[in-house]
């Protein structure tokens, strides 16, 4: 109830106001039937406009940390990302990633619709990182179709570290179901594993116009932010 009082009552109508959000190839959405939805991620608004514009509900995989935020606003977007039926995933890994992945698969088995962020965090700067293959694993193990979703012009809007959106116009591209049965009862040999996710990002980078780098967002965002602290030591020791 929450989810389509939302959805088609408060938050659909405001973002199609101020994103007038342009679509294409809606017609490759199933309509019916488990799909994985994989896509970019560029800006926290991605986790509203892609929804807000289905027909078709969709669970996404939202990192943990959303649901465990301190004080008031913490609790409020905790209330907000359970309450239209997100899944936390601990980007730790180890067990609780699974027991993420066994609620994805879950989702799936019902027949819905499962979106993605294949990078695992925003893009600091724009660019198309490499996916990670969890999205790989769970498609294979559900032999669900995966549509590449690309966001363009979120990152403009609402770059990371921005707390509201700037007025304007997005464009959400969904590209074809990519068919990955040929590496049916794969998902646990590392190569099938790399090569379904290889091939899942560079649909979504035709899509997009992105950059790609190979190499995971997490990284070398936690090489830019050790190189700033050191920066910042030395100008405090100097």
């Amino acid at each position: 109830m929450f989810y389509r009082v939302l959805k088609y009552v408060i938050l659909g109508p405001l973002l199609r106001l101020f994103f007038r959000p342009r679509i294409e190839g809606l017609e490759n959405i199933p309509e019916s039937g488990a799909a994985v939805v994989a896509g970019n991620h560029l800006s926290f608004s991605d986790h509203f406009v892609m929804p807000a514009i289905l027909p078709r509900r969709i669970t996404f995989l939202a990192k943990a940390e959303y649901f465990t935020g301190p004080g008031i606003k913490g609790r409020l977007i905790a209330a907000f990302f359970r309450g239209v039926g997100q899944i936390p995933v601990d980007r730790t890994g180890g067990r609780a990633s699974e027991s993420a992945i066994d609620a994805a698969l879950g989702v799936l088995g019902r027949g819905e619709l499962l979106g993605i962020y294949p990078e695992g965090t925003r893009s600091h700067d724009g660019r198309l990182y490499r996916g990670r293959t969890g999205v790989a694993v769970m498609a294979l193990r559900a032999g669900a179709p995966v549509v590449p979703c690309a966001m363009v012009g979120t990152f403009e809007l609402q770059p990371p570290g921005r707390k509201f959106p700037r007025l304007g116009r997005v464009t959400i591209r969904f590209g074809r179901p990519l068919d990955f049965s040929r590496f049916a009862g794969m998902e646990g040999e590392r190569y099938a594993v790399r090569s379904v996710t290889d091939e899942i990002m560079y649909a979504i980078m035709e899509l997009s116009g992105q950059e790609y780098v190979d190499r995971y967002a997490g990284e070398v965002k936690a090489e830019q932010a050790q190189r700033g602290l050191g920066a910042r030591l030395r100008r405090k020791s100097s």
